[in-house]
């Protein structure tokens, strides 16, 4: 009897996780698993996107050119480069570290490269990749101070704020200001629009690319005998994707096209989100800023991960001077000054990266600079003293930091933490 008991034992199914079946329980069972991760603290995207959505009906009220879509347009120009630079704010974010030296890597990238395409003659292909590499310099040298001699990121970052500024000021020279040729290969990187026609041909590679990842991702999941996407979910989420995709192509054209500065911006956002969603070194970076200690000992190099990740974050700084000098025609001594660096940390955390390490996603850049950008347009157009968009932006910042310390204090209340 106790050998039969034992063999009926072994043949049962082992007990499951309820939350790993989720889409068997249908629209039912999401309800549930959204109701518990909202209990847990995990708010994911949701505080900003209904932030998003307050700030442009306010906005529309009290102008209705907000969303006409030149405004529209002109707002994507806008956003491409703090965003940039926020992308790579997430990735140190997500160590739970910080970095306020982008800015100032942003003016002096750019500053080498107004240097050797203007003054120097170099190709604009050859001078952004000069810019590029000169970004990823400055972040090994953050890197290795942070990570193998162990000065504080916040010092270490601090000193190249201050030292990073005066060498753009040496490189520029006594003039302080080179300006860029409009009709460059530089400038055409934020004053290029798709014709209509490519737009959309660009958007429906995007929904194609999205559906191919999403059936090789559920796939893997049945290969690995875990629960899978139903092909209606697959669907309804594709459609989802397109009608986005397809709506802001639309709005776009109904101006002067889809901006190649928006496509790179994007296209930033979502590499770096594959990167840390899809591969070994992106759970490693999500592993280091959860627990150092503990990722040590499972193996991690947590030296290494930290240094590359500060070569990362200034190579986006770097794309984001770029940018930037690409959009104003010129670069200057106040280049990636003012607020590049506010902007840029604050969108990272409006969006909802985690100041304390472990959580957030590249399209906390997108979604943060979008309040960012839209509150300083909108200010904009309603004509209001820069003063206010100031309060305004800090308080939207100390909410989500508020949120934030909310939603981590519910997880470690969960158990989730």
């Amino acid at each position: 009897m106790e050998g039969q008991a034992n063999k009926l034992q072994d043949a049962a199914p082992a007990a499951v996780d309820p939350r790993l079946l989720v889409r068997e329980s249908g629209i039912r069972g999401y309800l549930d698993d959204f109701r518990r991760r909202l209990q847990g603290g995990d708010l994911g995207a949701l505080p900003v996107a209904v932030g998003l959505i307050v700030i442009w009906a306010t906005f529309y009220s009290l102008n209705h050119n907000f969303l006409a879509p030149q405004n529209l347009s002109n707002l994507a120009l806008q956003v491409a480069a703090t965003g940039t630079i926020s992308v790579g704010i997430v990735l140190v974010l997500l160590l739970g570290e910080i970095d306020l030296s982008v800015g100032s890597v942003s003016g002096l990238t750019g500053a080498v490269l107004a240097v050797l395409n203007v003054n120097q003659g170099m190709p604009a292909g050859v001078a952004i990749a000069a810019a590029l590499v000169s970004g990823a310099i400055v972040g090994a040298v953050h890197g290795f101070f942070f990570s193998r001699v162990g000065v504080p990121s916040f010092v270490v970052t601090l000193a190249g704020l201050i030292g990073w500024q005066g060498l753009q000021l040496y490189v520029l020279g006594k003039e302080g200001t080179i300006n860029l040729p409009y009709e460059g290969g530089v400038a055409s990187l934020t004053h290029t629009f798709f014709p209509h026609t490519v737009g959309y041909a660009l958007g429906a590679a995007a929904v194609a690319a999205y559906v191919l990842f999403d059936l090789a991702s559920t796939r893997r999941r049945a290969k690995a005998e875990l629960p899978t996407r139903p092909v209606s979910e697959t669907v309804i989420r594709a459609a989802l994707v397109a009608i986005a995709i397809f709506l802001s192509v639309y709005v776009l054209n109904e101006a002067e096209g889809l901006p190649l500065a928006l496509v790179i911006f994007v296209g930033f956002v979502v590499s770096f989100d594959w990167l840390l969603r899809r591969t070994r070194y992106g759970r490693m970076i999500f592993a280091v800023g959860g627990n150092a200690e503990a990722a040590r000992r499972a193996g991690i190099d947590v030296r290494l991960v930290r240094l590359s990740v500060y070569v990362l974050a200034s190579t986006m700084g770097a794309a984001g001077g770029v940018l930037a000098a690409s959009r104003l025609f010129a670069v200057n001594q106040s280049s990636g000054g003012n607020n590049e660096l506010l902007n840029a940390i604050a969108a990272a955390v409006i969006g909802g990266t985690s100041l304390f390490g472990g959580r957030g996603s590249t399209y906390s850049a997108l979604l943060g600079i979008l309040v960012i950008g839209s509150i300083s347009n909108g200010m904009y157009l309603l004509q209001l003293d820069s003063s206010v968009q100031f309060m305004i932006t800090g308080s939207v910042l100390l909410a989500a930091v508020v949120i934030d310390s909310l939603s981590r204090r519910g997880r470690q209340s969960s158990g989730r933490a």
